[in-house]
C-alpha cells in the first residue's frame, strides 16, 4: 500500500474539483482526479506540472459499471482510499421554476447530484475502511439548507427547482451515511463552498474557485477529534 494519504475528488476536471485537487496534492497526498472528461488527461498532467501526485480516474458517477471501474483502479493503485470528495455536479436548468420544469430534467439532475454520490460513496466505503483516518466530503450549498431557504430576508438567489432541492437531498443522505457509520473512524461532512464564479454559475460568483475550494479541504483534513456530521462553510456550521 501506498505510504502517501490516498484522496480522490470527483468531478476534478476543472473549476472547485480541480482546486481542490491541487491544495490536496499541495500537502503531499496522492490525489486521484475523477471525472468523465475527455481532457482528464491533460488535466492530470497540469496537476503534476504543478508537482501534485495527480492520477486519472476516468469516471461517470451515473455509470454503475463506470464506478466500479473507478474503485478497483484506486485499489490497484493504494489499496485503500483516504479521503472521498464527492463534488462531482450538475447544475440542470438553472435557474428555473418549479412549475415549468420537466420531470426529465429534475430527474437528470438528481441522477448526478446524488444518486451518483451514493453510487460513487457505496463503491468507495470498503477501500475507506481500510484508512486509518477516513473522511467523505460532500459538496453541498447555502441553497440546500432548509433554514437558510425559508429564513425571511435570507437571500439565495432566483427560484430554483432543481439544483437547491437536490442539496438538500443530499444533505438528508449524508446525515444517514453519518448514522451508519457512527462508531467507525470515518468522517463525514457536508462543504458549502459559496457562489463560485465557475462554468456551473456562469462565471456569476464572486469567489474564486480557490476560495470555494477551502472548506472542502478543510473538512479533508480534519483531526481523529473533527466534527461528524455535519454542514460546513468556512465560517463554521452552517444550519441543516
Amino acid at each position: 500500500m501506498s505510504e502517501r494519504t490516498i484522496a480522490l475528488v470527483t468531478g476534478a476536471n476543472k473549476g472547485i474539483g480541480y482546486e481542490i485537487a491541487a491544495g490536496l496534492g499541495a500537502l503531499g497526498w496522492s490525489v486521484g482526479v475523477g471525472d468523465r472528461d475527455e481532457r482528464l488527461p491533460e488535466t492530470v498532467e497540469k496537476l503534476r506540472a504543478e508537482g501534485v501526485d495527480a492520477f486519472a480516474v476516468p469516471v461517470d458517477v451515473t455509470d454503475d459499471a463506470s464506478v466500479a471501474a473507478a474503485a478497483a483502479l484506486v485499489e490497484e493503485r493504494a489499496g485503500r482510499l483516504d479521503v472521498l470528495v464527492n463534488n462531482a455536479g450538475v447544475a440542470g436548468p438553472w435557474p428555473a421554476r418549479p412549475s415549468t420544469m420537466s420531470v426529465d430534467a429534475v430527474r437528470e439532475v438528481v441522477e448526478t447530484n446524488v444518486l451518483g454520490l451514493i453510487r460513487v460513496t457505496n463503491a468507495m466505503l470498503p477501500l475507506l475502511r481500510r484508512s486509518e483516518h477516513p473522511r467523505i466530503v460532500n459538496q453541498s450549498s447555502h441553497v440546500g439548507s432548509m433554514t437558510l431557504q425559508t429564513t425571511p430576508g435570507v437571500e439565495l438567489g432566483d427560484v430554483d427547482g432543481a439544483y437547491a432541492p437536490t442539496k438538500t437531498f443530499l444533505n438528508a443522505v449524508t446525515v444517514q451515511y453519518v448514522k451508519e457509520l457512527a462508531g467507525t473512524a470515518v468522517k463525514v461532512n457536508c462543504a458549502c463552498p459559496g457562489f463560485v464564479a465557475t462554468d456551473m454559475t456562469r462565471h456569476q460568483g464572486d469567489r474564486t474557485p480557490a476560495e470555494g475550494a477551502r472548506i472542502a479541504i478543510r473538512l479533508a483534513t480534519l483531526p481523529d477529534d473533527g466534527p461528524t456530521g455535519g454542514l460546513f462553510d468556512d465560517d463554521g456550521a452552517v444550519a441543516w
